[in-house]
């Protein structure tokens, strides 16, 4: 199994930058997709970016495209996402889910088995 974790969340300013990654314990990302989704206090779980097994296909939500990238580097076993822009509304813990191997990546949480612990980020106004 492949276990998803977490780190760089943090508290930022409105306007500012983040990025925040999602490193493999136990076996790899490679041959997964691997997707972010988010969820604030009293709200739904919201996908947030996703990207295909060889990184050549990208899926984002409609609240962040054009201010998030989401990017993979399977020599490192990681998964970054690079949020810019960042606005209060995007405070949420972000969770990190990789599918199955050979899965295919998309915007609903079923296509992944493995999920992270998630990593806290706090935008201030």
């Amino acid at each position: 199994q492949v276990q998803p974790v977490e780190s760089g969340g943090g508290l930022v300013q409105a306007g500012g930058s983040l990025r925040v990654s999602c490193a493999a314990s136990g076996r790899t990302f490679a041959n997964r997709a691997v997707g972010w989704f988010r969820q604030a206090p009293g709200k739904e779980r919201e996908f947030v970016a996703a990207i295909s097994r060889a990184g050549a296909n990208t899926y984002y939500g409609d609240s962040v495209k054009g201010r998030f990238t989401i990017s993979r580097d399977d020599a490192k076993n990681t998964v970054y996402l690079q949020m810019n822009s960042l606005k209060p509304e995007d405070t949420a813990v972000y969770y990190c889910a990789a599918s199955k191997m050979f899965g295919i990546a998309g915007a609903q949480a079923s296509a992944y088995e493995y999920w992270g612990q998630g990593t806290q980020v706090t935008v201030s106004s």
